[in-house]
């Protein structure tokens, strides 16, 4: 990783303030406005980003809590206690690797994938309401934009010494 330039520009700090803050205020109003939207199928914006990840083609044999933790970017600590919740509804159950007995993998149960299609719907309103008046253009490049940001903070995370 290369070294970042540090300034004392005031417009770039200004401009970065604003940025952090703006998208700490979006992640709060997303994981609110997102519950809220899924409130009918008693599913929490956490869980419906476990059950998200547990549907890709990938991991549908499932996936170790480890890994899962890194796609998620959340400690296992604050994702064992969530997995958890979801096991106990049974929408998800943990499972023995074939690769390697002593391992456990998460993956959805029937019921959770019931879930999930059951909530399809809903999730489309949502998103429906939450990007109006972003055209396709738009969400392209923000996804790029975030996801170079993303990167930046992994690496942030690296040099600090952060373990998950």
């Amino acid at each position: 990783m290369k070294k970042p330039v540090v300034t004392n520009d005031a417009l770039a700090h200004g401009l970065s303030n604003r940025l952090a803050f703006r998208l700490y205020q979006c992640a709060n109003l997303l994981n609110k406005t997102g519950t809220r939207a899924l409130e009918r199928h008693d599913v929490t914006t956490q869980q419906w980003a476990i059950l998200g990840a547990l549907v890709r083609d990938r991991w549908v044999n499932g996936i170790a809590v480890r890994d899962l933790a890194a796609l998620l970017m959340v400690s296992r600590q604050n994702l064992t206690g969530v997995l958890s919740r979801l096991e106990s509804r049974g929408l998800v159950e943990r499972v023995v690797d074939e690769n390697d007995n002593r391992s456990r993998l998460i993956r959805l149960t029937k019921a959770g994938w019931q879930r999930w299609a059951d909530m399809q719907e809903d999730i489309a309103g949502f998103y429906a309401d939450a990007m109006r008046d972003l055209s396709t253009n738009d969400m392209i490049h923000a996804l790029h934009y975030l996801d170079r940001l993303r990167q930046n903070l992994r690496a942030v995370d690296e040099a600090q010494g952060g373990e998950d």
